[in-house]
Order: structure tokens, then C-alpha cells, then sequence
């Protein structure tokens, strides 16, 4: 996900340290109609907060904005901001992302995480022998899938299954978990070796 973010050391509010100052939450595909309204592609599980009157930011300089207006359009939004009333002015702003604070996001039960919380977390296995580091998460639509970074050793996938993630301990930013066989690879004795 594209995000910036924030390098403070400052402790107080949000966000924290390290973590992205905003969130993707759309991206602006062209204008529709004659009255500024465009496309808007949803890349958020909670397309139900933009609503008229939210704040959001457009493109890589972060330009505040306010929606006007909302509503569903194929799939997605049709979205007017406020001061675009015609589509020559709302095909300035074509093909960008869409963002809002990380502070405004909605909070998740417990047990859920937004998945740039768990980026960067220790990954072990049941007897606490480290495996590597949280790099990415894909989204294969049955199941996310952890691609954890192994030093000198490449990446592993590991589906994001309960028999296979065992806990998720965000104190300690670790994520324990159950190797199934075949997942890491043995090294294997070369000519001359014995045992």
C-alpha cells in the first residue's frame, strides 16, 4: 500500500512512530458526467466513511479535500469534492490516489489488525527459533498470505490460517506460527559430507 510515513519520534498521538501518515483509500479513475463527479475505484473494507463532509487527501502531495457527495457507480464510487463542478476540473485530478489519516481510520475488533501494523514483525515458530520478518501480506481473496523475508535465505509464504498462525503478540511486535512440512526447505548434505 502506498502510504507516507511518519519519521517523528514523538510519541504523542497518532500515529506512531514508523507507522503511515495516511491510507489509500481510493484512486480517482476519470470525471463522469457534466457536474464533477468521477470514478472512483474502492480500496478500503470500509467504503461506508466516505460519506459527504469527509476530510481526504488527493494525489502524492496530499492535496485536502471534501467529498460532496457519494454513491455507488459499478463496483465502485461516484465521487464529487467540493469546488469541482465541472469535469474539466475533476480530470485535474485523474488517475490519483485517494487518502485519509491514519488517525481517522475505524478501529478493528479485537484479534484484527490493518495489515501495515503487522509489517516489520518477528516471525518464529512454536519453539520461539526465528524464521524472519513480516515483509508483505497478499491478498489472494481465500486467505491473506504472509511473505516473511528470511536473512541470506529468500522469503517463505505462509498462509494466514489459524492451524498455521498460532498468535499475534503486538507488544512484542512478534507473530508465532506453525511450519508446515515442506515450508522451509532442509539443507541438504553436499558430495563428502557425512554424518
Amino acid at each position: 500500500m502506498t502510504s507516507k510515513k511518519n519519521s517523528s519520534t514523538t510519541r504523542s498521538g497518532s500515529p506512531t512512530n514508523g507507522e503511515p501518515v495516511y491510507l489509500v483509500v481510493g484512486y480517482l479513475r476519470r470525471a463522469h458526467g457534466v457536474r464533477g463527479e468521477m470514478i472512483m475505484e474502492v480500496h478500503t473494507d470500509f467504503p461506508e466513511r466516505l460519506k459527504p463532509q469527509t476530510k481526504v487527501f488527493v494525489g502524492g502531495d496530499y492535496q485536502p479535500m471534501t467529498i460532496a457527495a457519494v454513491r455507488g457507480y459499478s463496483g465502485g464510487l461516484l465521487v464529487k469534492l467540493d469546488g469541482l463542478d465541472t469535469p474539466e476540473d475533476a480530470s485535474r485530478y485523474r488517475n490519483q490516489l485517494v487518502y485519509v489519516t491514519a488517525a481517522d481510520r475505524p478501529k478493528l475488533p479485537d484479534g484484527r489488525y490493518y495489515h501495515h501494523e503487522l509489517i516489520g514483525f518477528d516471525v518464529v515458530d512454536e519453539e520461539q527459533n526465528s524464521i524472519g520478518k513480516l515483509g508483505e501480506i497478499m491478498q489472494t481473496g481465500a486467505n491473506d498470505v504472509y511473505v516473511v523475508t528470511r536473512p541470506d535465505q529468500g522469503e517463505i509464504l505462509l498462509p494466514v490460517v489459524p492451524s498455521v498462525v498460532l498468535s499475534i503478540e503486538t507488544e512484542r511486535r512478534l507473530i508465532r506460527v506453525h511450519l508446515l512440512d515442506g515450508l522451509i526447505e532442509e539443507p541438504q548434505a553436499g558430495p563428502g559430507d557425512r554424518e
